[in-house]
């Protein structure tokens, strides 16, 4: 068995200056090319970067998966775990994620590695995210969000 240790961002823009109130939100999500789940970006910590801390592994991932760039709010306090299998071995992924707020960017510049990259509002997520580990971590992104000055 091998682990994985990876960091992403769940990445928000407010669609009212100012306004945090989850109505007022979208989310940044994406379609992954290879297994086709929705997913938050997310990479390897120090694949292409020795070194390279959780922090500027879940920006960079951000970018170049989604053509996001995005400013971290807080990290969120559970990272996300699960099992999957690559190439007949069996692995277990620990994901540290963190909220992150839009900066700038568009989602057409996204990379070959997500078919898809799209903004949803906060109502709509969780229908659209293919897995459970996911959802856990968006859950945890919109408590965070509701300690937020809005």
């Amino acid at each position: 068995m091998t682990r994985e240790f990876s960091a992403g961002g769940i990445v928000f823009k407010k669609l009212k200056a100012g306004s945090a109130k989850r109505e007022d939100l979208l989310w940044l999500i994406c379609q992954h090319s290879q297994h086709k789940g929705w997913v938050f970006p997310k990479g390897l910590i120090g694949d292409n970067i020795k070194g390279e801390k959780s922090e500027n592994t879940a920006v960079r991932e951000v970018r170049e998966e989604t053509g996001i760039e995005g400013k971290i709010i807080a990290k969120l306090p559970n990272p996300a775990t699960y099992w999957y299998v690559w190439q007949g071995e069996k692995r277990f992924k620990t994901v540290s994620y963190f909220l992150m707020e839009y900066i700038s960017g568009d989602i057409k510049n996204h990379d070959f590695e997500m078919s898809e990259v799209i903004w949803l509002p906060t109502d709509k997520v969780m229908e659209r995210l293919t897995y459970k580990s996911d959802k856990l971590a968006f859950g945890e992104a919109l408590k965070l969000m509701d300690k937020l000055p809005s």
